[in-house]
C-alpha cells in the first residue's frame, strides 16, 4: 500500500488512455482515483486491473440512495478490491450508517467518505437549489454528520480543511480535489489550492487530475508536484 499523499485523477473516456497513464507511474509514489466516466464506460475491470498492478484504487462514484441500495453497492466496490470510495452526505445518516456497516470491522477493509459540497459549487448555485446559511458552515456539518455515523472522513474543499481538522480530530480524512499547482487552469473548480497550501491547511490526501492528464508532459507535471510536497 502507498503511503503518498497524491490520488492522480484517472479522468480518461477510456480505459487505453488510463492504463497508459498508469503505467508510466509508480504505485509507492501515488494512488489512482477513478471515476463515474471511466467507471461507466470500462466497468469493474478497471479497477481490478489496476488493484492487480499495485494500486491503491478511490472509487470515486459519490453513492447517494436509499440506505439498503447504497450498502449493497458498497459491499460490492470492497469486493473489487478498492482501497477507498466514497458516498454522498446529503444522503443521511441513515444511509451512511448501513454504507458503513456493509464494510464491515477488518483492519484492511476498504476507507469510506463522505462528500460533502461538491468544490464547484459556488454561493450562487449553493442558494440555486435551495440550501441556506454558508457554503463553510454547511460543509462543517455534513462533516459532523459524517464523523457521527462512522465514516473514515470526507472530501472537501481545502479551503475547509483547517477547520475541519481542527473540530474533528488528526485521524479524519480529508480528500480535497480542486488541486491546482501555482500557475495552473482552474478549469470548472472554484475553491482551489496550490498542493503545498492544502498540505499545510490540514489536507490528508489531494485529488489532483487535469495538472497532470493534461499535461503536455504528465510524469513531468507529476514529478514538479511531488517536488513542491518535499
Amino acid at each position: 500500500m502507498s503511503d503518498s499523499n497524491i490520488i492522480v485523477a484517472l479522468d480518461y473516456p477510456t480505459s487505453d488512455a488510463a492504463l497508459a497513464l498508469a503505467k508510466q507511474l509508480d504505485p509507492a509514489r501515488c494512488r489512482l482515483k477513478i471515476g463515474k466516466e471511466l467507471f461507466t464506460r470500462s466497468g469493474p475491470v478497471i479497477v481490478e486491473t489496476l488493484v492487480k498492478q499495485g494500486f491503491d484504487i478511490f472509487l470515486d462514484l459519490k453513492y447517494h440512495d436509499i440506505p439498503n441500495t447504497v450498502a449493497k453497492a458498497c459491499a460490492a466496490a470492497a469486493d473489487l478490491g478498492v482501497w477507498m470510495m466514497n458516498v454522498h452526505t446529503l444522503g443521511g445518516g441513515a444511509m451512511m450508517i448501513a454504507a458503513r456497516e456493509a464494510l464491515g470491522s477488518q483492519d484492511d477493509r476498504p476507507l469510506l467518505i463522505g462528500v460533502t459540497l461538491l468544490t464547484s459549487m459556488d454561493q450562487t448555485t449553493f442558494e440555486q437549489i435551495g440550501l441556506q446559511g454558508s457554503i463553510s458552515d454547511t460543509v462543517l456539518r455534513l462533516a459532523k454528520l459524517a464523523d457521527d455515523s462512522g465514516l473514515d472522513g470526507v472530501v472537501c474543499s481545502a479551503q475547509e480543511a483547517a477547520q475541519l481538522r481542527s473540530q474533528r480530530g488528526q485521524d479524519f480524512q480529508l480528500v480535497t480535489p480542486g488541486i491546482r499547482p501555482e500557475n495552473s487552469e482552474q478549469g470548472d473548480q472554484h475553491r482551489t489550492m496550490t498542493p503545498l497550501e492544502a498540505i499545510t491547511a490540514g489536507s490528508t490526501q489531494l485529488v489532483i487530475g487535469r495538472p497532470i492528464t493534461a499535461a503536455s508532459d504528465p510524469m513531468a507535471a507529476f514529478e514538479a508536484i511531488e517536488k513542491s510536497l518535499n
